[in-house]
């Protein structure tokens, strides 16, 4: 499995309007194969703050993704609403433990 975390910033002027481009980019993304999960979450204390966090079966799955139609438009929309601070790293994990 891989497990891909990050976060990025949009101007908190500018957050109602990159959740109409997220909420369009998360369907499209989870309706992908290979994907587990796909999700963004606002910190909630720093407003434009968004957490990432994904599950995708292998690699391959996550390549494809990227490679999506729905991505390139996810990056032309999130460069105008002025996206920053973006940092996204992918993990290869292993067996995992409730806790």
């Amino acid at each position: 499995m891989i497990l891909v975390i990050g976060e990025f910033r949009f101007p908190p002027e500018k957050v109602s309007e990159a959740q109409a481009a997220m909420a369009k980019v998360i369907a499209a993304t989870r309706a992908e194969q290979g994907c587990i999960t796909y999700s963004y979450a606002e910190d909630v204390l720093e407003p434009g703050l968004f957490r990432i966090s994904e599950q995708w079966t292998d690699r391959a799955s996550l390549a494809v993704h990227f490679a999506a139609p729905h991505m390139a438009v996810w990056k032309q929309e999130r460069e105008a609403l002025g996206i920053s601070g973006r940092q996204v790293t992918a993990y290869q994990a292993g067996g995992g433990e409730a806790l």
